[in-house]
């Protein structure tokens, strides 16, 4: 039975924080993405904290994507160049395809309040076995400014012209 392509399609969503120091307790990124995603109506999943290891971030991501309950990955945190950020080299090398326009316009909305700070923002969104993956930077704005400004439209089915949510919805399939 095909779902009506007007109607809103919750996601089912799994959220990773990146972090050396985060616990539960001052998770401010993760926690500003799970209230945005589930005020928009989706469902999350699942919510984990794994310490700044490209193994343990790659072998957590590896395992929501070969998940068929999970629809979207979001991580935050481990985007930047410090010696121990090793996000994008994590999940790049997992992704079938890559969003190469998500990191672009993420620098253009986050520009309006960083500046050029911008660019050193190595944000990443891709595709991976049905599975829509966003790596987010660690501050609470920057996971705020991707949601309101990209996720939130992307991740909704009823977007248009085109959406990410209707490519991981089994019975969708494409971008309509």
């Amino acid at each position: 039975m095909s779902q009506d392509r007007d109607a809103f399609v919750p996601l089912r969503i799994a959220v990773l924080t990146v972090s050396d120091t985060r616990t539960a307790a001052d998770d401010r990124s993760g926690d500003a993405l799970v209230e945005r995603l589930t005020a928009a109506g989706h469902q999350l999943v699942e919510k984990r904290i794994i310490v700044d290891d490209v193994y343990r971030i790659r072998a957590q991501v590896a395992a929501w994507i070969a998940e068929p309950e999970v629809q979207v990955v979001l991580t935050t945190g481990g985007t930047g160049f410090t010696g121990r950020d090793s996000t994008p080299e994590a999940v790049g090398v997992l992704l079938d395809k890559r969003i190469e326009g998500f990191g672009e316009l993420f620098r253009q909305l986050s520009y309006r309040e960083l500046g050029s700070s911008t660019i050193q923002s190595r944000c990443l969104g891709g595709l991976a076995n049905a599975t829509v993956v966003f790596c987010l930077p660690g501050s609470t704005g920057a996971c705020r400014t991707a949601w309101d400004g990209i996720l939130a439209e992307q991740l909704d089915s009823r977007h248009k012209p085109c959406n990410y949510a209707n490519l991981v919805i089994p019975e969708r399939g494409t971008h309509g």
